[in-house]
């Protein structure tokens, strides 16, 4: 049975005065009947894994070697230094901005299994590809791709169209993807992809979490903007628990 997983993405956003926001939602967490996990910017990592309370903290990204003359990157190994059990891995933000490829996506989900951290593999096509009807090749041919050979991690599909613009897909589009990425595990990994928890993300907030958690398949959400803030965050893991 997949994990109900809250996961909140900070992206370049706080300050150590945040650390007050994380420390609420650690509290609150301890009696949210879901897996909570947050992914503040690299320089809060140690201090918010280091607060009180349930609350898993990740990182945002990882290089791919464990060490080495690459000035400005962060690997897998010091993630866990400072803590973190997770991180997000081929965020749309990394795979344009930054050019990853599916094979380097790949790399990076191994060398943080290797580091004992759980990759957050995330998924997405363009306005473009969805308008052409490629959503389902799309994603999938990312899924294929950027997969380790290892059943440990956690699958994020985030529509590129979707993310901090407030447009969200219909229920029947999600479930056409979601239901496309679990056949897709299940055929990787028999039984074992039946088990990988398979997060929603873009434009989730309080308002609709409840209607996307109640889609079959969705196991949870990546949240953006929504997770800055306690008072946000934590209805969506409410509506999480309560699913």
């Amino acid at each position: 049975m997949p994990q109900k997983i809250a996961a909140g993405n900070w992206k370049m956003n706080g300050t150590r005065a945040s650390l007050s926001e994380i420390q609420a939602i650690a509290e609150a967490a301890q009696n949210i009947h879901c897996t909570a996990i947050l992914c503040p910017p690299a320089h809060l990592l140690y201090s918010a894994a280091n607060l009180p309370g349930r609350l898993a903290i990740g990182g945002q990204n990882c290089h791919h070697a464990p060490s080495g003359a690459f000035t400005g990157d962060i690997s897998a190994a010091q993630l866990a230094d400072c803590g973190a059990s997770h991180v997000i891995i081929g965020h749309s933000e990394r795979r344009e901005g930054y050019g990853e490829s599916d094979s380097l996506v790949r790399t990076k989900a191994q060398a943080a299994l290797d580091s004992g951290l759980t990759p957050i593999i995330c998924l997405g096509e363009s306005q473009d590809q969805r308008t052409a009807g490629r959503a389902i090749e799309v994603v999938l041919t990312q899924l294929t791709g950027s997969l380790p050979d290892d059943a440990r991690v956690i699958i994020a599909y985030e529509p590129i169209w979707a993310i901090g613009t407030g447009l969200v897909p219909t229920v029947a589009e999600i479930t056409e993807v979601h239901d496309a990425l679990r056949a897709q595990l299940h055929a990787i990994f028999g039984a074992a992809g039946l088990d990988i928890s398979i997060l929603y993300g873009g434009s989730v907030k309080p308002s609709n979490a409840q209607e996307i958690f109640a889609i079959p398949h969705v196991n949870g959400a990546l949240v953006g903007g929504a997770s800055l803030k306690a008072e946000d965050f934590l209805p969506i893991m409410r509506s999480l628990a309560e699913s």
